[in-house]
């Protein structure tokens, strides 16, 4: 047993963490509840299975930090990138991915090794012994949870998360809505053309926004307070902190014109991007949201185009729960009281699909190195890998820890660039250039 790498959980960071492992040579189970074991968000027994998103974001490796990311981890062959390229779909900058497809994708690869088995059910006490990682993500289950926060002598910290809506693409109205990309961004016509738009006149935005906050929206049980992740916002939320803040937000109207009125400008725009290669569903970028069903069918055939507008799946609200990263885990991403268990994924802290692989793959690599006898030195800090492990091993604030997107500030500054606006551009360039370096070389020494 002391040889075999064991995982808790086959999302993004479990699926990636066995990947590794398992092309260093390592024995990996992974021990996935679902089927057994339902979530409210998963619909399929998958590994890798995307529930509230299907983008990955900005795919600029020069200008943008998940962008760097995305390039250290097909650098280092990960397997969540590799396949996010073969299922991507049109996205502007960013890098979306037909979500059926690629967990299924991602299934079969894992299962066709040798060397790696699934064991489905679920573990509800941490392991007293073999090598260990914890890849559960924010629906770590409610056993699993009590058997971490009982180790870690702390209350379990949450904040809630919410998805967005699914539209079926037929019960759009095409002679309202146009298909465009912000400022025609994309090298094809199809990337440029890879977004839906519905635009809103200023008295539609005002009653929509009225609707929004007047409409039922989920409770939270007695002494649950609600935390938001800032970069997964409810629409209505942000709608009580001015009733402008989703025009300057998800429903911005810059860098669009309508094909159908060229000649009239949009108060607002709500932009849905394709959720599949078929083109046949669509979510609506942004919209997460705690209303409850009944309104959201009522506000959201509000928007211009939706009004006949029939939903693959609704939006929700859900518990997501992580520890303490910076006071639980070392810099091997070990817990201190259990260093035979590693922790990786968005249960550390971290935000995203893939920020939640990357934590998967530096785990996966640390762990095998460690079964194998080998020394392995973590994630060089001027890389994205190793600024966004840096924070959440000890570079954050324990008592104000909150889960965090991988971005520019978590980097260390470069010598002689000058700060401010005007030289960001310079200065993110040279950051991606020193992170590509020093990533490659940590990629030579431990290969």
């Amino acid at each position: 047993m002391t040889q075999e790498l064991h995982i808790i959980g086959g999302g993004m960071a479990g699926s990636e963490a066995a990947w590794q492992a398992a092309n260093m040579g390592v024995n990996v189970v992974i021990h996935e509840m679902r089927p057994q074991v339902e979530t409210f968000a998963h619909r399929t027994g998958h590994l890798a299975e995307m529930v509230c998103s299907n983008s990955f974001r900005s795919d600029d490796d020069e200008q943008n930090a998940v962008g760097l990311l995305h390039w250290e981890m097909r650098a280092a062959n990960g397997l969540i990138m590799a396949t996010a390229d073969k299922h991507r779909l049109p996205a502007g900058g960013a890098l979306a991915v037909d979500r059926d497809p690629f967990a299924q994708s991602v299934t079969e690869t894992l299962l066709a090794l040798p060397s790696v088995r699934v064991e489905y059910g679920e573990i509800t006490e941490l392991p007293t012994d073999g090598h260990w990682i914890i890849a559960t993500g924010p629906l770590t289950s409610a056993g699993l949870g009590a058997a971490i926060q009982a180790e870690t002598g702390a209350e379990r910290l949450a904040f809630f998360d919410a998805i967005a809506p699914i539209v079926y693409a037929d019960s759009i109205d095409m002679d309202i809505a146009w298909m465009q990309s912000r400022y025609d961004k994309g090298e094809t016509e199809e990337e440029q053309k890879a977004y839906l738009n519905c635009p809103m006149t200023k008295d539609q935005h005002e009653a929509f926004i009225d609707a929004l906050l007047a409409a039922d929206k989920t409770e939270f049980h007695e002494g649950e307070t609600a935390g938001y992740f800032d970069g997964c916002l409810p629409i209505e939320v942000m709608a009580e902190r001015g009733r402008e803040t989703l025009r300057h937000g998800p429903m911005k109207p810059v860098g669009l014109t309508n094909a159908h009125k060229p000649d009239e400008k949009a108060y607002a725009v709500v932009q849905l991007r394709r959720d599949n290669a078929l083109g046949t569903l669509y979510n609506i970028v942004g919209f997460q949201t705690k209303m409850k069903y009944g309104a959201q069918n009522e506000v959201f055939r509000m928007i211009p185009g939706l009004e006949n507008a029939s939903f693959a799946r609704l939006g929700g609200i859900h518990r997501n729960t992580f520890i303490n990263s910076p006071t639980l885990l070392d810099n091997q991403m070990r817990l201190k009281s259990r260093p035979n268990i590693r922790f990786a994924g968005q249960v550390t802290g971290v935000e995203g699909y893939v920020e939640s692989a990357a934590m998967g793959l530096l785990a996966g690599r640390l762990a095998a190195a460690e079964i194998l006898g080998k020394s392995m030195e973590t994630a060089p800090l001027n890389t994205a890998m190793g600024a966004l492990v840096h924070h959440i091993t000890g570079g954050a604030e324990a008592k104000t820890f909150q889960p965090m997107n991988v971005n520019f500030g978590l980097f260390q500054p470069v010598d002689g660039l000058k700060g401010g606006r005007r030289g960001r551009k310079d200065r993110y360039k040279a950051y991606t250039d020193r992170a590509k370096g020093e990533w490659q070389s940590w990629l030579e020494t431990y290969s």
